[in-house]
C-alpha cells in the first residue's frame, strides 16, 4: 500500500493506562500503519503517573500530534485527562474488563462534562478509534481522503479488519 505521508513525525499519539492494554490496542497500530499515518504509543496512567499524563497532553500539540487516542479500563479517566489538557481531538477507547463487563470503562470515558469532549468508540474497539483518527487527519489531507474512499469500497466488498 502506498504511504499517505512522507513525514515520519507522529501525527497520532496512542496512550493507554496500562501495559496490559497493549494487545487490545494493536488493531489501532495496524490501521494507522495501513494508511501510512505516523504514530507513537505510550503507557501513561491517569492515576499512577498523573503528572506525566498532564504533561503529555499539554505538550502534544507543540510536538506535532494532531489526534490523541486514549485507552483505559475500569476507572478510565485517561481520555478525560487528555481532553482537559489539550485542544487536540481525543478519541477514547474504553477497555473491556471482566469487572462490570467494561461498563465502568465506558461510562468513565463517555460521560465527560460539557466543554471537555471525548469522542468515544465501543469497548476495546481500537480499530474504529484509528479509523476515526485517520478521518480527522483526512480533513486536511486529500491523499488520506482517497485512501479512505478505497478502504470503504473494500469494506463494502467484504474486507475483514
Amino acid at each position: 500500500m502506498t504511504k499517505a505521508l512522507d513525514d515520519g513525525d507522529p501525527l497520532v499519539g496512542i496512550v493507554m493506562g496500562s501495559s496490559s492494554d497493549q494487545p487490545k490496542m494493536q488493531a489501532a497500530n495496524f490501521i494507522l500503519e495501513r494508511f501510512g499515518v505516523p504514530f507513537e504509543s505510550n503507557v501513561i496512567s491517569a492515576h499512577r503517573t498523573p503528572e506525566q499524563a498532564h504533561e503529555y497532553a499539554k505538550l502534544a500539540e507543540d510536538r506535532g500530534l494532531e489526534v490523541i487516542i486514549a485507552a483505559a479500563g475500569r476507572a478510565a479517566h485517561l481520555a478525560g485527562v487528555m481532553a482537559a489538557n489539550t485542544i487536540l481531538p481525543v478519541i477514547g477507547v474504553p477497555i473491556y474488563t471482566d469487572h462490570l463487563g467494561g461498563a465502568d470503562s465506558l461510562y468513565s470515558t463517555v460521560q465527560m462534562p460539557s466543554g471537555v469532549p471525548v469522542a468515544t468508540v465501543g469497548l476495546s474497539n481500537a480499530t474504529n478509534a484509528a479509523i476515526l483518527a485517520v478521518q480527522m487527519l483526512a480533513l486536511a489531507r486529500p491523499e488520506l481522503r482517497h485512501q479512505l474512499r478505497n478502504f470503504k469500497k473494500e469494506l463494502s466488498q467484504g474486507l475483514k479488519i
